[in-house]
Order: C-alpha cells, then structure tokens, then sequence
C-alpha cells in the first residue's frame, strides 16, 4: 500500500463532505482527474501550487482503497503521479490535517511517509 495525498482548500473539502464526494479542484476538473502526490512529491507540490494560500489541509489516502480509477503517470520531470479518474469520497480519506503557511508561504505539510 502506498499512502497519496491531496493538498486543497478547507472550503473544498467542506463542501465535499457535505455533497458526499470531492469532484476536483479547478485544475482537478480541467485536467479530468484529481492530481494527487505522494510523500516525496508533495512538499514540491506544495511549493508550486499552493504558496502563500491559506486555509489549506491534507488529504491522506490509502492507493490501495481507489482501485483501476487510480493510474501513475508521469508528470514533472517524468516522475509518477497518481491521478484518480473517479469521484473521492470521504469514506476513502484515512486522514486529514492543516497545512498552514510556514514564514516562506509555502504549506507545512508535516510527515509524509
């Protein structure tokens, strides 16, 4: 198993436990899959997308849990990213904790393994 994560807004993540699932962020819903990243990719995504946004949390889950809709393919620099072509419930995240903006604007995401 192999533990991705998902950096987005807490407004976006309240808004899909009321709706029940989490369709994607903009760039989720432009791209056609939810961009997702692993522990070692997630501080780089972090710094890229999200700097100097606040109010933002982690999703973790479990590769495993997604099934066929989750595929890795290469992005940046060709390295794997998973992307998930299928809604994310709530029911599939195994964690979820505040990434708030260290003194450089860039999300603390914590211990990623």
């Amino acid at each position: 198993m192999t533990r991705i994560y998902k950096i987005l807004s807490r407004a976006e993540w309240n808004a899909a436990q009321t709706a029940g699932s989490f369709l994607g962020s903009a760039v989720d819903l432009t791209d056609g899959f939810i961009h997702f990243s692993t522990g070692a990719q997630a501080l780089e995504t972090a710094r890229r997308y999200f700097k100097d946004l606040a109010d933002l949390v982690v999703l973790e889950v479990e590769s495993d849990d997604l099934g066929a809709a989750l595929r890795w393919e290469p992005s940046r620099g060709g390295d794997l990213f998973p992307h998930l072509y299928d809604v994310l419930t709530p029911g599939q995240v195994r964690a979820v904790t505040p990434a708030p903006l260290g003194p450089d604007g860039v999300p603390v995401l914590g211990d990623l393994a």
